[in-house]
């Protein structure tokens, strides 16, 4: 399990309620690592901000998280962290690698908001 104070998703059936049930939905699926570390802190940091969104984390190396290595969204994705943003059961977006505070904003009020 990561050591971040987000929500943990820990199984395929839990990532399947997780999307199904909230409108909004930020899932970041990574290891404690220095690419990841960043992100994590930024989506608790905006969890208080953004109260539409529901912020989760995925550990990266779990049987489970094949739902977002093998996701149509990730092909091509080659650095970690994988990060994806769901609208109403559906990928809106889909980044991978390192994300600035700036840029996740971004994508929230774009697509979640």
């Amino acid at each position: 399990m990561l050591g971040t104070n987000l929500e943990h998703i820990k199984s395929v059936e839990e990532f399947n309620e997780v999307i199904e049930s909230n409108e909004n939905v930020m899932i970041c699926c990574g290891r404690m690592g220095p690419m990841c570390l960043p992100v994590y802190d930024v989506m608790e940091n905006l969890e208080e901000k953004y109260e539409n969104v529901k912020f989760y984390d995925m550990e990266f190396d779990a049987p489970h998280a094949h739902v977002l290595r093998n996701h149509e969204s990730a092909s091509g994705f080659m650095g970690l962290p994988f990060t994806f943003y769901f609208k109403n059961g559906k990928a809106v977006k889909a980044t991978t690698s390192i994300q600035n505070k700036k840029q996740i904003k971004t994508i929230i009020e774009e697509h979640l908001v």
